[in-house]
């Protein structure tokens, strides 16, 4: 098990089961709510618990997709589409200690900002 939180602490949750190898995404919306791209991974429906939520907060970010952030100190913590049966990706920072994740893929490369390179050798998909 693995547990996470925001940056104020307002919500805390548990991971149960294996998490899926992080992935690097660079669409303008991970950008405009991280300031750079994102990594996320992911659970399996009912395997993320939170143990606060008090302060967890859902935008609608797209016609398909939602945001899940803290109210009171605006860290990214989840993402979510409306067809994918209750799995849900989490941003990896969030994550608390050693992870042990690898980057499996970048997506959404023809989206990356111009400030950077990606250097490594891992699959890339432009969307």
């Amino acid at each position: 098990m693995k547990t996470g939180s925001c940056l104020c602490g307002g919500v805390r949750y548990e991971l149960m089961g294996d998490l899926r190898p992080s992935v690097a995404c660079h669409c303008v919306q991970c950008r405009k709510t991280s300031g750079h791209h994102v990594s996320a991974t992911q659970v399996e429906p009912g395997q993320l618990v939170f143990t606060s939520d008090e302060t967890l907060t859902w935008f609608q970010s797209s016609r398909a997709a939602q945001r899940g952030f803290c109210k009171i100190c605006g860290s990214s913590l989840f993402w979510r589409h409306k067809d994918d049966e209750g799995r849900v990706s989490i941003m990896s920072g969030t994550i608390d200690g050693a992870t042990g994740l690898k980057t499996s893929k970048h997506i959404f490369t023809a989206d990356k900002g111009d400030y950077y390179d990606i250097l490594d050798n891992i699959s890339q998909r432009e969307q």
